[in-house]
């Protein structure tokens, strides 16, 4: 299985899983949502970050453009998931919120796993070439 699909399929479902989360608990708790959302992006931001980076780190061949078609693979999947899940454990949403999860849900997905990931493969190539020259670190 090629490198992109599994990076776009595990962040399609971490997304998925926590947006429908965040739709579950925004039914018991609709007026305190500031600290679950927040913890849920944190997540979803450094998975990814975490994942490039290491991904940048060990030299993986082609990693831009492998997380750049994972990012537009996970965000349709995750669209697809949110409402799959949102379905069965929320509310019995209807195919009428696919339209708006493979638009803008799906975009906003791809972008929570793009910009993230090019952050990691900066700062992964970095910390990868410092032990690699040789160089002594600085204190």
């Amino acid at each position: 299985m090629s490198a992109w699909v599994i990076r776009g399929l595990v962040m399609a479902v971490l997304h998925g899983a926590a947006i429908t989360l965040l739709a579950k608990y925004a039914v018991y708790h609709p007026t305190d949502q500031a600290l679950p959302v927040s913890l849920a992006l944190a997540v979803l931001v450094g998975a990814a970050a975490l994942w490039s980076a290491l991904d940048a780190w060990r030299g993986l061949p082609d990693r831009g453009r492998v997380w750049f078609i994972a990012a537009l693979v996970a965000g349709p999947v995750a669209g697809i998931l949110y409402v799959i899940g949102r379905a069965v454990f929320v509310d019995q949403t209807g195919v009428s919120e696919l339209g708006g999860a493979l638009t803008g849900g799906a975009a906003f997905s791809a972008l929570l796993v793009l910009i993230p990931a090019g952050l990691g493969l900066f700062v992964g190539g970095r910390i990868g070439r410092s032990q690699r020259s040789g160089e002594e670190p600085r204190a």
